[in-house]
C-alpha cells in the first residue's frame, strides 16, 4: 500500500479539483473537471469515477496503482458514516456520499469538509509546516476555518467544529449572514465582507481612491482595497483596519482557547500578504494572552488551489 497513489479531491460549487498524490504528499499529477450540480448534484459520483478513469489511462498505469480516496466538500456532513446532510451550493441532501462514491470507484473513502481539509493540507506540506497545534483560515467568499491539536481536525459532536466565519463578531445591529444569524465574522473579514464595509460608508468619502474607481467600474474588489491602502489611502486604511480588528479579537479569543503553533492564512484576501497580517497581529496581539500570543506564528497559507487535494490525500493516507 506504501507504494500506492492516494486520490485527492476537493468538491467546490463551480469545479472539482483532483489529484494523485504520493505518500509523502507530492503531487503526481492534478486536474479540475466541472462540478455537475444538476438533479440535486447525483451525477459528480460518476464524474469522479470516470475522471479517475480517465486520467490513470492517460499516465498508463492500472487501478492497482491507486490507494484510497480522501475528499472535501463544502457540506455538513456525518464523519463517522460519511454521511452528506446537506451541501447548499452542490445541491446535496441526505446523500451517502462514502458510500456511493465507495461503489463507483472500488477504493476506499474518507470524507472531511473543504476547509478542514485545506487545514490538513497546509499542516503536512504547506505554511503549518508540520505544526500540530494549528489554526487554518480561510478568507475567500466566506470565511472557512480549520482547528488542528494534538495533530487532528477538531470536528466535535456533529461535525461542526471550526465554524470560524459564524462566531458572532457585532453582537447589536450586525449584516445580515447567510447563515441566518447577524453580525457573523463572515460578515466583516470575508472578501465579500471588506467589499460591503466599504461601500458602506463611500459616498462620505467622495476624496477616497476608492470612491474614484467605484465611479469608474461601478463596483469595489479586495484587490482594490488593498492596492488603495498601499497607495496611502485613508478610507481604505480604515475599512482594513475594521476586518483586521474584528478578526483579530475572534483569532485572540480562539487562541486563548487553545494555544496554536501557526495561525495560517489562506483564500484570496491572504493575496494582500503583510498588508493584511500585519494590522491582523497588531489587533491579535492586544486580545490574545502574552504567552498565547508568543507561541503563536503567522503565516501566509502557501499550497493556494493545491491545499485541498493535498489534504485530501492526507486523510485517506489515514485509511490505510
Amino acid at each position: 500500500m506504501e507504494n500506492k497513489w492516494l486520490v485527492g479531491v476537493d468538491i467546490g460549487g463551480t469545479t472539482i479539483k483532483m489529484a494523485f498524490v504520493t505518500n509523502n504528499g507530492d503531487i503526481v499529477d492534478k486536474w479540475e473537471i466541472p462540478t455537475n450540480t444538476e438533479n440535486g448534484g447525483i451525477n459528480i459520483t460518476s464524474d469522479i469515477a470516470k475522471a479517475i478513469n480517465e486520467k490513470l489511462q492517460n499516465l498508463g498505469e492500472s487501478r492497482q496503482m491507486l490507494g484510497a480516496i480522501g475528499l472535501g466538500a463544502p457540506a455538513f456532513i456525518e464523519m463517522d458514516t460519511g454521511f452528506v446532510y446537506e451541501a447548499v451550493n452542490i445541491g446535496w441532501k441526505n446523500f451517502a456520499l462514502k458510500e456511493i462514491l465507495e461503489k463507483e470507484t472500488g477504493l476506499p473513502v474518507k470524507l472531511d469538509n473543504d476547509a478542514n481539509i485545506a487545514a490538513l493540507g497546509e499542516m503536512w506540506r504547506g505554511a503549518g509546516d508540520g505544526a500540530k497545534n494549528l489554526l487554518c483560515i480561510t478568507l475567500g467568499t466566506g470565511v472557512g476555518g480549520g482547528i488542528i491539536a494534538n495533530g487532528q481536525i477538531l470536528h466535535g459532536i456533529n461535525g461542526m467544529a471550526g465554524e470560524v466565519g459564524h462566531i458572532t463578531s457585532v453582537p447589536e445591529g450586525g449584516a445580515p449572514c447567510n447563515c441566518g444569524k447577524t453580525g457573523c465574522l463572515e460578515t466583516i473579514a470575508s472578501a465579500t465582507g471588506m467589499v460591503r464595509l466599504a461601500m458602506e460608508q463611500l459616498s462620505s468619502h467622495p476624496q477616497s481612491a476608492l470612491f474614484t474607481i467605484y465611479k469608474e467600474n461601478g463596483k469595489l474588489t479586495t484587490k482594490d482595497i488593498f492596492a488603495s491602502l498601499e497607495k496611502g489611502d485613508t478610507y481604505a486604511n480604515e475599512v482594513v483596519e475594521t476586518t483586521a480588528y474584528h478578526l483579530g479579537l475572534a483569532l485572540a479569543n480562539l487562541a486563548n482557547a487553545f494555544n496554536p503553533h501557526k495561525i495560517v492564512i489562506g483564500g484570496g484576501v491572504s493575496k494582500a500578504g503583510n498588508l493584511i497580517l500585519d494590522p491582523l497581529e497588531r489587533h491579535f496581539k492586544k486580545f490574545a494572552l502574552k504567552r498565547v500570543a508568543e507561541g503563536a506564528e503567522f503565516k501566509i497559507a502557501t499550497l493556494g488551489n493545491d491545499a485541498g487535494v493535498i489534504g485530501g490525500a492526507w486523510i485517506a493516507k489515514q485509511i490505510q
